[in-house]
């Protein structure tokens, strides 16, 4: 069972957490409704890769930090940037491109939901799914974590920093991340490349896969949940 740590000392404490996690959400939608309405490419995933290919050498640099800005402020599907940095750098260093924004974006999203505490959290999250959440993972633990990566669709980014409000390592949750989001990274990375090359044919056949990935991971949700609920317990016991 993963427990919750104990946020704050005081009520003083209290309210200074919130006061800062309102202004720091206040932030970031203002920055990310900003970045929207200057640079209506972070919603187009065609113009984001005219865009991109601006930067020249530097191209790879730009995709990552897109990546990173994607987990924490989501103006845009994470599977839509998969899909443009297979289709710029192709399968292999697309791929690449994207894990390393996933791990950054994702040790960052987890770091600052544990400073600001729960309060910021709640203006992240949804209630419903930081509920849904805190259940799933007395229920099953670090399971839950693994199974909302793994399959494409589930609000992984949004868990990331619900993530920040359990004892799990930092380290931790980004391994979980990168293998969780790898396989579905690597299916659309995959889309995109073949889209470059003019094979429709492939493309359908990748973005079919993913679909029936998302598809099936969400309807037998529970029987994965269970079986990596039990492979957790077997591996900690050991």
């Amino acid at each position: 069972m993963v427990s919750v740590p104990d946020l704050f000392e005081s009520r003083r404490d209290r309210w200074r957490t919130l006061a800062l996690a309102v202004v720091v959400v206040a932030l970031l939608a203002l920055v990310g409704t900003t970045l929207v309405d200057r640079f209506p490419f972070l919603a187009n995933p065609t113009a984001l890769r005219a865009w991109l290919l601006g930067f020249g050498t530097l191209a790879p640099l730009a995709f990552v930090g897109v990546q990173i800005a994607q987990v924490l402020v989501a103006p845009i599907p994470g599977q839509a940037l998969g899909f443009a940095s297979g289709y710029l750098f192709g399968a292999l260093w697309g791929t690449v491109y994207s894990m390393v924004g996933i791990v950054l974006g994702t040790a960052v999203a987890v770091s600052l939901a544990r400073f600001l505490g729960r309060p910021y959290v709640e203006r992240v999250v949804t209630a419903g799914a930081l509920s849904t959440f805190d259940d799933a993972m007395e229920t099953h633990g670090l399971a839950v974590l693994f199974l909302v990566f793994l399959v494409p669709g589930l609000p992984d980014d949004a868990i990331c920093f619900a993530a920040g409000l359990t004892d799990i390592p930092v380290r931790r949750v980004v391994v979980v991340a990168a293998v969780g989001r790898l396989p579905g990274f690597l299916l659309v990375n995959l889309a995109g490349a073949a889209a470059a090359d003019g094979n429709a044919e492939l493309t359908a056949i990748f973005v079919g896969a993913l679909l029936a990935a998302s598809v099936l991971g969400y309807l037998y949700r529970d029987r994965l949940m269970g079986a990596l609920g039990s492979f957790t317990e077997r591996t900690a016991g050991r």
